[in-house]
C-alpha cells in the first residue's frame, strides 16, 4: 500500500451531497478530507473530475463470461480469473461479490454441471497469492429447481467468503420467466433446442421444483445461516413471494419484476436491487419493469451491473442526472450495496474507511474512468 496519496482538487461524492475539495490517503485509508481547489505539494489535481467511493457490485455474471468465452470453450482458469478482476478494476468497481451457481441437473437432455465449489478454489488461492488488484467475494445463487443443490452448498464452509445466498427459482411460468415465449427464446438460442427438446425441458423443470423446491429453499436459508452470508430473493413477482422472502429474514431483492413486488419490498424493509442495463437500455431484456420506474417511484436502492460491468458507474451517473443529485445516484453503487451486505468499511469518502476510490470525469453523458485505487494502491 502506498504511505500516501493526495487526490486534489476534485468533486468529491460525499454522502448527501458533492462539493470540491481533497482526499488524502495514508496506509490504505482515507486519512483526511479538505474543502477547496487548493493542491498541496505532490497531490494529484485533479481538474474538477470527480471522486467517489470505488463501486461495489454485488450480481455479476461477468466471471463465467471470461472461464467461458465460447460455447463449449473452457478458458483456462487462472487467467480468466485475473482477466476478470482487471476488467472490473477497469470499471470502477473495487468489491465484488462473484456469482456462481450452486444446483446442478443430471437429466441428459438439460444437463449442466457442479463448478462452484472448484472455480471457488481456484480465485480463493489467487487472493491469497495477492494476483488480485480489488477485493472479492463469493456470491452463491442457490438454484432450487435443480437435482444437487443441498450437496454442493454442503461443500462450501465460514472459510469461502461466501458473503451472499441467493434464492433462484426458475420454474418456467413465473418469476423472470412468466412470459414462456422470452423463455423459449432464451433456451433454443442457447441449447439449440427443437420445440420438443423445449417442451420436455419444461417439463422437466417444473417436476424439479415439486419434488425439491421446497426443500431447497430450505437448505439455502439454513446455508446462508451457516456462511454468515446475506440471503437475498431473486425475480420476487408477487406480494405474496415478497412476504415469502421477509417471512426468511431476507433483507435484499435482486431484480423484483414487477412494481407489485418492489412496492411490498420496501413495505416489509427489503432493499430493492435492479440491473444497470436494464436502466441504460431503458428497459428489460426478459419483458419485466423498467429500472428507471422504479426509480421514479422511488422504489429503486440499489444496482448491480449484471451482465456488462462498465454499466455500473454509467446507471449510477444516470440516476444522479434522474433524481438531480449526483451522490444519490452514485449512493446505489457504493455505500447502498455495502451497507447490505454488512461491509461498512467502505462505501464511502470517510475518514477511517478504507481507500477504495475512483476518479471520473463525464463526457457526451458517459464517464470516463481516470483512475481507480484499492486500498490506497493504483489498480487501473
Amino acid at each position: 500500500m502506498t504511505e500516501e496519496l493526495i487526490l486534489a482538487n476534485a468533486t468529491l461524492v460525499l454522502p448527501g451531497e458533492t462539493r470540491t475539495g481533497s482526499v488524502k490517503v495514508s496506509s490504505g485509508e482515507i486519512a483526511d478530507i479538505a474543502e477547496g481547489t487548493s493542491v498541496p505539494a505532490g497531490a494529484i489535481d485533479c481538474g474538477g473530475d470527480y471522486v467517489c467511493p470505488g463501486l461495489v457490485e454485488l450480481h455479476t455474471d461477468n466471471l463465467e463470461r471470461h472461464i467461458q468465452p465460447r460455447p463449449k470453450v473452457d478458458w483456462p482458469h487462472a487467467s480468466a480469473i485475473i482477466a476478470h478482476d482487471a476488467e472490473l478494476a477497469g470499471t470502477g468497481i473495487t468489491t465484488v461479490f462473484d456469482a456462481m451457481r450452486v444446483g446442478s441437473i443430471s437429466r441428459k437432455e438439460s444437463r449442466y454441471g457442479a463448478y462452484a465449489r472448484g472455480l471457488a478454489a481456484e480465485l480463493l488461492e489467487l487472493r491469497a497469492a495477492e494476483a488480485l488488484k480489488i477485493s472479492h467475494f463469493l456470491h452463491l445463487r442457490a438454484e432450487v429447481c435443480s437435482d444437487t443443490l443441498i450437496k454442493e452448498l454442503e461443500a462450501f464452509g465460514e472459510a469461502d467468503r461466501v458473503g451472499l445466498v441467493s434464492l433462484m427459482d426458475h420454474t418456467p411460468g413465473q418469476r423472470q420467466f412468466r412470459d414462456l415465449s422470452k423463455l423459449e427464446q432464451y433456451v433454443k438460442g442457447k441449447h439449440g433446442f427443437d420445440d420438443a427438446a423445449f417442451q420436455a425441458h419444461i417439463a422437466h423443470l417444473r417436476e424439479l421444483r415439486e419434488t425439491y423446491g421446497d426443500l431447497h429453499e430450505a437448505e439455502a436459508v439454513k446455508a446462508a445461516k451457516r456462511f454468515g452470508a446475506v440471503l437475498a430473493s431473486h425475480d420476487d413477482t408477487t406480494a405474496g413471494q415478497v412476504a415469502v422472502s421477509a417471512g426468511h429474514g431476507i433483507r435484499l431483492a435482486e431484480f423484483p419484476t414487477t412494481v407489485e413486488a418492489a412496492q411490498a419490498c420496501h413495505a416489509h424493509g427489503i432493499k430493492v436491487m435492479m440491473g444497470a442495463p436494464n436502466l441504460i437500455r431503458g428497459g428489460s431484456h426478459s419483458g419485466n419493469v423498467a429500472a428507471h420506474e422504479l426509480a421514479e417511484l422511488e422504489l429503486l436502492d440499489i444496482l448491480s451491473s449484471d451482465y456488462v460491468p462498465a454499466a455500473l458507474l454509467m446507471a449510477g451517473v444516470m440516476l444522479g442526472q434522474l433524481w438531480g443529485d449526483m451522490a444519490r445516484g452514485l449512493g446505489t453503487v457504493t455505500h447502498a450495496p455495502a451497507d447490505a451486505v454488512g461491509l461498512h468499511d467502505r462505501g464511502r469518502l470517510e475518514t477511517g474507511k478504507r481507500a477504495d476510490l475512483i476518479r471520473f470525469r463525464v463526457t457526451a453523458g458517459a464517464p470516463a474512468v481516470r483512475g481507480v485505487w484499492s486500498r490506497g494502491l493504483r489498480v487501473a
